[in-house]
């Protein structure tokens, strides 16, 4: 459903979070050791989140990345927004360009239902909902 840079940015914006909580900055080499995510690539994502406003850092020896307290109350639609568009929100399951309501495809009112539920999700579920259940040990980003 996402991509995998999608799927590479939320892991690192929850991993971040969650280590924020702890009053740390952390760098690109621990985050890609967390998630399980090639160190390059990651640093590509962040470097974009980073520029959106989404993720804050700071570079130096006692650099950086961190979110403040205001940063947790965005919604996870930020993030897929940022790096995969708004195509999730707005697209045909089939991927076809012509799907609409007036020329619709096969799955078209089918998919429109799960694309709306997948757009209320993300638009309401903010990344400091997820990061409680980090910290408390209910989720896990890696075994």
């Amino acid at each position: 459903m996402f991509s995998k840079t999608c799927e590479y940015a939320m892991r690192a914006v929850f991993y971040v979070a969650q280590r924020s909580h702890e009053g740390s900055r952390v760098g690109i080499k621990e985050i890609a050791e967390h998630i399980n995510s090639p160190e390059p690539f990651l640093a590509k994502i962040l470097q974009k989140l980073s520029r959106e406003g989404l993720i804050q850092s700071v570079k130096g020896p006692n650099g950086g990345f961190y979110f403040d307290a205001a940063s947790l109350n965005r919604p996870l639609a930020n993030i897929v927004t940022a790096v995969d568009g708004d195509n999730i929100f707005t697209g045909c399951g089939l991927g076809l360009t012509y799907c609409s309501e007036s020329n619709p495809c096969p799955l078209h009112e089918d998919f429109k239902k799960v694309r709306n539920q997948i757009t209320h999700m993300l638009n309401h579920t903010t990344i400091g909902k997820f990061n409680m259940g980090l910290i408390k040990g209910k989720f896990t980003l890696n075994k």
